[in-house]
């Protein structure tokens, strides 16, 4: 999904980042070895950059979700935000990284029933707390508590939601092009 304004403001490079976005980049070098698309035009705003970047990690390090379950929670939410940069991006480090099954993330990709049963939940219950802004009923709530998680995931989910609306909208905006590192994961928004 695009956005019909596309924002023309130039990708950035370490040489071409005001100071705080150099540093931010320089970062992103050396621990991703590239400075992925995404974050060359999130820089234009460093503190959109940095926020994002807090967020990601603090939900990476923080969060009492495995490393599948994290790449469930960015992947339904991309999806549901129709961001093709992300949905991507996630797809790759689903299978390269975060050991989540392929057949997992391409039910996520595919909008087709996930075959795990705790990661069926956790998915569900993601989408209904972007889909309601923050407003799950009592009984998905329950059903996600009695699939092993707890009160803090629901708020961890809230930071994952804020995460990945700072990275889809700006890709939205960006219409920023896919890396060749997760171009054999390609996906596109279908509706």
């Amino acid at each position: 999904m695009l956005a019909e304004y596309q924002i023309t403001l130039p990708a950035q490079s370490i040489e071409t980042a005001e100071p705080k976005g150099k540093t931010l980049l320089a970062t992103a070098q050396a621990n991703l070895g590239f400075i992925p698309n995404m974050y060359a035009n999130m820089v234009n705003s460093p503190g959109l950059l940095e926020a994002y970047l807090t967020g990601y990690a603090s939900f990476r390090n923080d969060s009492g979700f495995t490393a599948p379950e994290q790449e469930v929670v960015f992947l339904t939410i991309s999806r549901e935000n129709g961001c093709e940069y992300c949905v991507a991006a996630h797809s790759f480090l689903a299978d390269k990284k975060s050991g989540l099954a392929p057949a997992i993330t391409d039910a996520i990709r595919d909008g087709t029933p996930i075959g795990d049963a705790k990661l069926a939940a956790l998915a569900a219950f993601t989408k209904v707390v972007s889909g309601t802004r923050g407003l799950p009923s009592k009984a998905a709530t329950a059903a996600f508590l009695a699939a092993g998680y707890s009160e803090r995931h629901i708020l961890e989910i809230v930071l994952a939601l804020a995460v990945k609306t700072i990275s889809n909208y700006a890709n939205h905006l960006f219409h920023t092009p896919l890396d060749p590192v997760f171009a054999g994961r390609r996906w596109s928004d279908k509706g």
